[in-house]
């Protein structure tokens, strides 16, 4: 056997229904829609998530908790990236240049996993407590930027 020879299921290719043609066609008179009703005339429409009257899923699902929409959220990078990276100023320009951070979203956050054995001159957004007192540790600077 090989790829050739396999054929198409049978049912796979339907033919598309051409309504608006005629008896002849197997789908005249209605055009597939029907006695009255509410899809049978021109010109219905339905809102997203209609659901014909019956409480439409997003209503009968239960909503749970607080989502702040005010909420900032800060790209990530952690102490043993900055000590992987070799370079004696970090900034969140330099980061998303060399592809480190994609997306800076609302600013540059230094988390504190990981050990700094050089000093560095980091400039972010918010340090952790934890990724400051490393930075400073190894004699570094910590410079925070404005929002």
């Amino acid at each position: 056997m090989n790829l050739t020879s396999i054929g198409v299921p049978a049912g796979q290719r339907r033919p598309r229904k051409r309504v608006g043609r005629g008896m002849g066609s197997g789908h005249g008179k209605t055009s597939t829609r029907g006695h009255k009703g509410q899809m049978s005339r021109s010109g219905t429409h339905h809102k997203r998530g209609f659901e014909g009257g019956q409480m439409p899923l997003q209503r009968r699902l239960p909503k749970r908790g607080f989502h702040n929409i005010f909420q900032k959220r800060f790209a990530i990078i952690n102490v043993k990236q900055i000590e992987e990276l070799g370079d004696a100023a970090i900034s969140p320009d330099l980061l998303v240049a060399r592809g480190i951070v994609k997306d800076l979203q609302d600013g540059l956050k230094v988390l504190g996993e990981g050990e700094l054995t050089r000093p560095v001159s980091v400039s972010a957004h918010r340090f952790s407590e934890s990724a400051r007192e490393k930075i400073l540790k190894a004699g570094g600077k910590v410079e925070v930027l404005s929002e």
